[in-house]
């Protein structure tokens, strides 16, 4: 048995071990996942989600001494990338609606209030030419990250009001996305579905239910923000990195 098969066994049942067979196969998934869709995939696709997703499904179901690991698990990514497609293709013309559409978010004054006070913030913190700067990138970031979180029925400007107040629940809250973060597995689940994972999240950081349910926006986001580019935004959550 070669050292890839031992992994995948190990990563059966321990998250370290898949994250490391993950990284150590991002190249190769990718590359099968091209093949099937005859494009160029990167991991901000929904065929990454679905590959990673089969990737997964195929650790669970290896046997030792039943063939290539390899093999398998290619065999299980055409497969659910192949029904992926075969669905998205009876679904194409059918309307898409914006989550925006169900939103009772602020409005485009509250909205630039909001904007102005982490830019204000930012301002009282570098000279005024490096402010200037730096308020635009954050003006990028906000934007981008508000395309994102569109996708998950809500917006940045809704993260006010979802963020939690009471400092045990800001810690609690802080160890859901520090285990969030660290399993490309629910990250892609996540991503793909749109929905917080709250029963596996719930059981691999230990935090209950309830919490998670109440502060799911701030959860996405955070998670989003830690595991994207958005490096000014980030700067406002190193707590959770350090608790």
């Amino acid at each position: 048995m070669d050292a890839q098969e031992q992994m995948a066994l190990a990563a059966k049942t321990d998250e370290r071990q898949f994250n490391e067979l993950v990284e150590s196969h991002r190249s190769w998934i990718l590359r099968v996942a091209a093949e099937v869709t005859h494009r160029y995939i990167t991991d901000s696709d929904d065929e990454w989600s679905i590959a990673l997703m089969a990737f997964s499904e195929a650790v669970q179901t290896y046997e030792e001494g039943k063939g290539s690991f390899r093999g398998l698990a290619a065999m299980v990514i055409r497969r659910r990338l192949v029904d992926y497609i075969r669905s998205e293709s009876r679904h194409g013309d059918e309307m898409s609606v914006s989550p925006a559409a169900f939103e009772d978010g602020l409005d485009e004054d509250e909205a630039s209030g909001v904007e102005m006070q982490v830019q204000r913030r930012m301002a009282e913190q570098a000279g005024s030419a490096a402010a200037d700067d730096t308020a635009s990138r954050a003006r990028e970031e906000i934007a981008a990250l508000q395309e994102i979180l569109q996708g998950y029925g809500f917006s940045f400007f809704d993260l006010a009001d979802a963020s939690p107040k009471a400092e045990k629940t800001k810690k609690s809250c802080a160890q859901a996305v520090r285990a969030l973060v660290a399993s490309v597995l629910l990250m892609a689940q996540m991503r793909l579905r749109h929905l917080l994972p709250i029963r596996e999240l719930s059981e691999l950081s230990g935090v209950i239910r309830k919490i998670l349910e109440r502060h799911r926006k701030y959860i996405i986001a955070s998670a989003e923000i830690l595991d994207g580019e958005f490096p000014i935004l980030a700067g406002y959550l190193t707590f959770i990195r350090k608790n």
